[in-house]
């Protein structure tokens, strides 16, 4: 019996990623030892059957806490914001589960150790989404003086969610969690904590982000114990891009001392000409490698 799972969820448009995730985790042998497991949020017959034979469950994602079909437009993705903080009741049988987002996917095995390791004892295993190289972290508009508006991405999703500014000013500056990438064991409180403060979020907020903030809000407001892990364990290109190794033939951080890019993740997309990488694999961007050279390359997973 398999004790570790990996979960992802797409719809139709996002199943080539998804399934580029699938065949990035497959060619590892250690895969061998877990499941994959797949939420479909309108995938088509003939999607899901092809993905039969290469996952272990596939099973629908709901609307695991009711939200107003005026906010949903027939978005049937964005249950994604909802059912990934319901894993282990939509698959019981496993002991720790890892979510990646289907527009990420695995360059090293290492990192899926690390965070199936990160959730021991109860504990979330999560990147934030700040390092080396990151310029901007949070957004203020200057009014005169020493006056500002806080735009960072925490505090505004949390005063349209109406959380309370109490609550809004403890997230405004702290370092933005991605929960695209996330490892928690079955019995571990934090599904509890973070289901409780999605409730909360989807009240009044967007539900694209209210997953984010929720869990933002276990870490920094309701102090739910947590492991950090590297910046490269859930590179998000859209932030920094990486290098290219091209004597290894990987994805490298672009700072010293150049570690291996663990997970890809493209989160907001890869944008050239007006299309974007994830929709469009024959966006090619330049890429600097370890040499100091300039080639073009896409971030896409290539078998």
């Amino acid at each position: 019996m398999k004790k570790n799972v990996i979960v992802s969820l797409a719809d139709a448009n996002y199943f080539p990623l998804l399934e580029e995730l699938v065949n990035s985790i497959k060619r590892f042998r250690e895969s061998e030892n877990l499941a994959i497991c797949i939420l479909d949020a309108g995938l088509s017959q003939e999607q899901r059957e092809k993905l039969s034979s290469r996952v272990d469950e596939i099973k629908p994602a709901k609307w695991d806490i009711e939200v107003s079909p005026f906010k949903v437009r027939e978005k049937e993705w964005l249950k994604s914001q909802v059912s990934r903080a319901f894993l282990p009741k939509y698959f019981p049988s496993y002991e720790k589960y890892l979510w990646i987002d289907c527009d990420a996917w695995v360059n090293d095995w290492q990192t899926i150790e690390l965070y199936f390791k990160a959730c021991d004892n109860g504990k979330l295993g999560i990147t934030q989404t700040i390092g080396p190289g990151y310029k901007i972290t949070s957004k203020v508009n200057w009014l005169f003086g020493k006056l500002a508006i806080i735009k960072s991405q925490n505090f505004k999703h949390a005063v349209k969610s109406k959380i309370g500014y109490d609550k809004a000013r403890k997230l405004a500056f702290a370092p933005h969690i991605n929960i695209g990438v996330f490892s928690l064991e079955k019995n571990s409180e934090g599904w509890t904590i973070w289901q409780d403060n999605l409730t909360k979020t989807l009240k009044a907020g967007n539900i694209f982000g209210s997953e984010g903030l929720a869990i933002n809000m276990s870490v920094y407001i309701d102090n739910l114990e947590t492991e950090f892990l590297p910046l490269n364990c859930n590179w998000i290109t859209s932030n920094l891009l990486p290098k290219y190794d091209e004597k290894q033939k990987t994805f490298v951080e672009p700072y010293l001392p150049n570690y291996k890019i663990g997970i890809m993740h493209l989160a907001a997309g890869i944008w050239k000409d007006g299309k974007d990488m994830r929709v469009d694999k024959s966006v090619k961007i330049e890429l600097e490698t370890l040499d100091n050279r300039k080639i073009t390359k896409s971030l896409r997973f290539e078998n």
